[in-house]
C-alpha cells in the first residue's frame, strides 16, 4: 500500500516520527460509520475504532477522528487495529453543529465535517436549490477551513439561462472559479479534471440532490455512489450518500463524498468574511471610521455604494448576517 496514493505528505510524516519505529502504523481514515472506521495503512485496509484514551484526552468533538483525518493505529488480528493518537490536521472544514438552540442564545459546538482536504467543489443545483446566498454561505466555510474552492453550477439542462446564472455567482466569488456543469455529461466533467491533482483530496459539498452523487460516479467513471431522486415540488433530493467516504479517482487524486446538509451553521471568524466579501472589504478602507459597521455611520463607503447601487443591496444585508451570526458565536465560546 503506498501511502502518497492516498495523500501522504512530509507534514504527515513529521508528525507521525514520534511513533516511528514502535508497533504502530500511518493510516488514514476512508470510511466512518457510527461504531468504526475503515482505513488505510500500510498492512492494507482495517477496521478499527479509538481508544478510550484519545476520548478521555478530547475535549470535544473536534479532538475526535473525522473522515480524511490521518491516525496512528495499532493493529492487531484479524484486519483489525485502534487509533491511539490523531495526527495534526493541515485544514478542516466545520460548521456550527446544527440542532435546537436554547432559547434566544445561539449554541455553539463545533462540528468538524472533513479533514485534509485541499480543494472543495462546492456543487450547486441550477433547479430549485440555486440560491446566491447559499454559496455565499459555503464559500465563508471553505475559507475559514483552509481549503480551496471551485463552484459547480449543475443541472444546466434544468434552467432556461446557465449563463445568467454563472454571471450572478461570478460576482460574488471574487477569485473563485465557477464552473458550469452537467454532472452526466463526460465533455463538461472533464473541464473540471484540471483542478484535480493527483494526491490531493477533493471534497463534494452541497445540499442534497444537488447531483453530488452523479459527479462522483462521472468522475469515477462507473456507478459507485447510489442516485436519487429529487422531489419536483420542492427540488429537494433524498440523501443518497449516507456517509462520508474516500474514493481514488482515476487520476491519482482522492475524493469525498459527502452527505447533503440542510442546516449550514458557520463555524469561524468574522475576518474570514474580508475574503468571501472582497469588495465590501476594499470598500470599506475608504469609511471615515476604522471600526465601521456599514449601517449608519456619516462617512460609510459602503453604505454609499450600496445608495449609489454600485453595491447590491440583498450582497450587503447577507454580508451584515454573516457577520452577525459569527459576532455571535464567537460571543458563546467565550
Amino acid at each position: 500500500m503506498i501511502l502518497e496514493d492516498w495523500g501522504w505528505s512530509a507534514h504527515f510524516e513529521r508528525e507521525f516520527a514520534p511513533w516511528k519505529g514502535e508497533q504502530r502504523l500511518p493510516a488514514r481514515i476512508i470510511r466512518g460509520e457510527k461504531n468504526y472506521y475503515r482505513v488505510i495503512s500500510p498492512a492494507g485496509e482495517l477496521t478499527v475504532r479509538f481508544s478510550g484514551k484519545i476520548r478521555h484526552a478530547s475535549s470535544g468533538r473536534p479532538d475526535l477522528p473525522v473522515v480524511g483525518d490521518w491516525v496512528v493505529v495499532e493493529p492487531q488480528a484479524e484486519e483489525r487495529g485502534t487509533i491511539v493518537a490523531l495526527l495534526r490536521r493541515k485544514s478542516s472544514f466545520s460548521r456550527n453543529l446544527p440542532g435546537q438552540r436554547k432559547g434566544r442564545e445561539q449554541r455553539s459546538e463545533e462540528q468538524v465535517i472533513a479533514a485534509n482536504v485541499d480543494l472543495v467543489l462546492i456543487v450547486s443545483g441550477l433547479d430549485q436549490d440555486f440560491n446566491l446566498r447559499r454559496i455565499e454561505r459555503y464559500l465563508t466555510l471553505v475559507i475559514s477551513s483552509g481549503a480551496d474552492a471551485v463552484v459547480l453550477l449543475n443541472k444546466t439542462d434544468l434552467h432556461p439561462d446557465p449563463q445568467a446564472c454563472l454571471n450572478e455567482v461570478l460576482a460574488i466569488a471574487g477569485t473563485t472559479p465557477v464552473l458550469l456543469c452537467m454532472a452526466r455529461d463526460e465533455v463538461q466533467l472533464a473541464a473540471m479534471q484540471k483542478y484535480l491533482q493527483p494526491g490531493e483530496t477533493i471534497a463534494l459539498l452541497g445540499s442534497s440532490g444537488v447531483g453530488k452523487s452523479t459527479i462522483a460516479n462521472g468522475l469515477l467513471g462507473h456507478q459507485r455512489q447510489k442516485v436519487g431522486a429529487v422531489s419536483s415540488s420542492d427540488g429537494k433530493g433524498r440523501h443518497t450518500t449516507s456517509h462520508r467516504e474516500l474514493f481514488l479517482l482515476p487520476n491519482g487524486s482522492i475524493l469525498m463524498d459527502n452527505p447533503g446538509m440542510r442546516e449550514l451553521h458557520l463555524w469561524g471568524e468574522s475576518a474570514d468574511l474580508s475574503e468571501s466579501f472582497a469588495e465590501i472589504d476594499a470598500l470599506a478602507q475608504h469609511c471615515r471610521f476604522r471600526d465601521c459597521s456599514h449601517t449608519c455611520e456619516p462617512g460609510c463607503a459602503v453604505q454609499q455604494a450600496a445608495d449609489a447601487g454600485t453595491l447590491d443591496g440583498d450582497r450587503l444585508a447577507s454580508y451584515h448576517k454573516l457577520k452577525g451570526e459569527l459576532n455571535g458565536l464567537n460571543r458563546s465560546r467565550k
